[in-house]
C-alpha cells in the first residue's frame, strides 16, 4: 500500500513530466480581466473544482478506477472539452502521462489525463476517494502556481490559499467516488467562457 501510494504522488507531483506548469484553465484570461488577489484565486479556482474542469475530471477518473472503459470515457472527455486550448490542456498532458508511464514499465495508450490517470491507478488498489483527492489536489496546486507566476501572489499567499481549499477537495472526491455517468455536467460557465476568450488574449504566458 505504501508503494502504491508513492507511485501516485510521483505520477501527481509537479516534478511528473506531463507539462501542467504551461497551462492556466482559462486563469490567466480571469486575471488578465481583473482577478488580482488570493482571495478571489481561491474562490476561482474553487468555483472549477466543484462546478467546471475539476469536478468533470473528478468524475471521469472514479469511472475509470471503478472499471469504466477507458476508451469510451476518454472520447467522452474530448467532447466536453468546451473549447479547442481545454481539449488541448487535457489531450496533451494525458499523452505526456501516458508516455512517462510506458516508460516506467506499465504500457498504456494515450488518453484524456483524467482517464489516463484512472486507467493507470486501478492496479494501486487505493480507494477511490484517496485517487480522487490526490488529482484534485495536484490541479488546484497547478493553478494557485499559474496565479503565483502571474501576480504578485506571494509563496505564502499560495500556500494558504491552496490549504483553504483542503477541505473542498475532500467533499469532492468523497461525491465523485460514487457518481454516475450522469453526474458529468458542467455549470462553470465564467470558467469556460474565460478559457474561450483565452484563445484571443493578445499577450500570454499559459497555453491555456
Amino acid at each position: 500500500m505504501m508503494q502504491a501510494r508513492l507511485a501516485l504522488i510521483q505520477w501527481l507531483s509537479p516534478a511528473f513530466p506531463t507539462g501542467g506548469f504551461a497551462y492556466s484553465h482559462g486563469l490567466e484570461q480571469a486575471m488578465a480581466d481583473g482577478l488580482r488577489d488570493a482571495a478571489g484565486v481561491g474562490d476561482w479556482v474553487a468555483q472549477v473544482l466543484r462546478h467546471g474542469g475539476g469536478w468533470t475530471d473528478a468524475v471521469l477518473l472514479s469511472l475509470v478506477l471503478r472499471g469504466g472503459d477507458a476508451q469510451a470515457l476518454g472520447d467522452e472527455a474530448c467532447a466536453m472539452a468546451g473549447c479547442a486550448e481545454r481539449l488541448t490542456e487535457t489531450t496533451d498532458q494525458g499523452r505526456a502521462f501516458a508516455a512517462t508511464v510506458s516508460a516506467t514499465g506499465h504500457d498504456m495508450p494515450p488518453l484524456p489525463l483524467p482517464v489516463a490517470v484512472g486507467l493507470a491507478a486501478r492496479g494501486l488498489d487505493l480507494p477511490v476517494a484517496e485517487v480522487i483527492a490526490h488529482y484534485l489536489h495536484a490541479f488546484a496546486a497547478n493553478l494557485i502556481s499559474a496565479a503565483t507566476r502571474f501576480l504578485p501572489l506571494g509563496q505564502a499567499q499560495a500556500q494558504v490559499t491552496l490549504a483553504g481549499l483542503h477541505g473542498a477537495i475532500a467533499d469532492i472526491a468523497a461525491q465523485a467516488a460514487v457518481a454516475g455517468p450522469e453526474a458529468l455536467t458542467t455549470t462553470c460557465l465564467a470558467a469556460e467562457l474565460a478559457a474561450m476568450r483565452h484563445e484571443t488574449l493578445d499577450v500570454r504566458i499559459f497555453r491555456t
